[in-house]
């Protein structure tokens, strides 16, 4: 289904997806549900995994983080599929980040965050693919993300707003479950610890232009603090886990002063998933497998 053959059907109520049909579908037949769009904007709404990212390279972190969103513009002409494989070079820091994402109607200039939720016309998930050795050599020239951050998978559903028990209106509340090479590794909560909600998130984005139809609006990384107030511990420790290998990597930094986990290598498998309250899937499973850049 194109952009415009969706944004048709959301206008005529033909075409609504909904959790049910999330537990019919064969992800294993499908791309992403919109395989490239006008504009894909990704933010750090879970400013935690900000936080712990400056905290493990001793940068002070600035008070504005909290009142005022990251953003940046990525890739939009395409879209990987549920099942595509990421590729890359291991020298490049492969991760992936589950995240929670948005599509929006048309969005008009100077919006507010609470008119901007009524813009929301569909819930899918994300992995937010990352090359971290890339990075730190781009941020350092000042303008942005481009060679780290490439093409992103989704989830292979789109769901309504509507149908989804645990929205309230600008957050998904749920597990967002991370499993690497079958083992559990995130089990964070997407509705907590979420410091700017979509609709906050779009209205930033609408700021000084208008939206199109088909903008999709990333989370960023979903990120939990421990009961503790303390960064979060693994899954297999008791606590929630992470949602990428870098902020589990910051931890151990911060813990016994150097990483210990590696990032993905040639046939590292990753699966990103919510469930409903009855246990069934809402999205699909995104799934992947690392294969080297020849």
């Amino acid at each position: 289904m194109n952009v415009e053959t969706m944004q048709a059907a959301l206008e005529t109520g033909f075409g609504t997806v909904t959790t049910n049909h999330a537990r019919q579908l064969d992800e294993f037949e499908f791309q992403a549900p919109l395989p490239r769009a006008y504009q894909f904007l990704d933010a750090s709404a879970y400013v935690n995994h900000v936080a712990l990212v400056r905290q493990a390279r001793g940068a002070e972190m600035p008070q504005s983080f909290w009142t005022d969103p990251l953003m940046y513009q990525g890739v939009s002409d395409a879209f990987l599929g549920p099942n595509d494989p990421i590729v890359g070079d291991p020298a490049w820091g492969l991760d992936f980040e589950a995240e929670i994402a948005v599509i929006t109607g048309p969005v008009p200039m100077g919006i507010t965050a609470e008119e901007a939720v009524s813009t929301i016309k569909l819930v899918l998930l994300l992995n937010d693919v990352s090359l971290r050795s890339l990075i730190p050599d781009e941020l350092a020239k000042g303008f942005g993300f481009l060679q780290s951050k490439p093409r992103n998978a989704c989830s292979p559903v789109a769901v309504t707003p509507d149908s989804l028990s645990g929205w309230d209106g600008g957050k998904l509340h749920g597990i967002l479950n991370v499993d690497f090479n079958g083992a559990p590794f995130g089990r964070t909560d997407a509705g907590i610890d979420m410091t700017f909600d979509f609709g906050t998130l779009i209205a930033h984005a609408a700021k000084t232009r208008p939206l199109g139809a088909g903008t999709i609006i990333g989370s960023g990384t979903v990120s939990n603090r421990d009961a503790d107030g303390g960064p979060g511990r693994p899954v297999a420790q008791g606590g929630k886990g992470y949602s990428c290998i870098a902020e589990q990597r910051m931890v151990e930094t911060l813990q016994t002063g150097t990483p210990q986990t590696p990032f993905l290598q040639p046939g590292d498998r990753v699966k990103i998933w919510m469930e409903d309250e009855s246990g069934q899937s809402i999205f699909g499973a995104i799934e992947q497998e690392v294969i080297p850049w020849p």
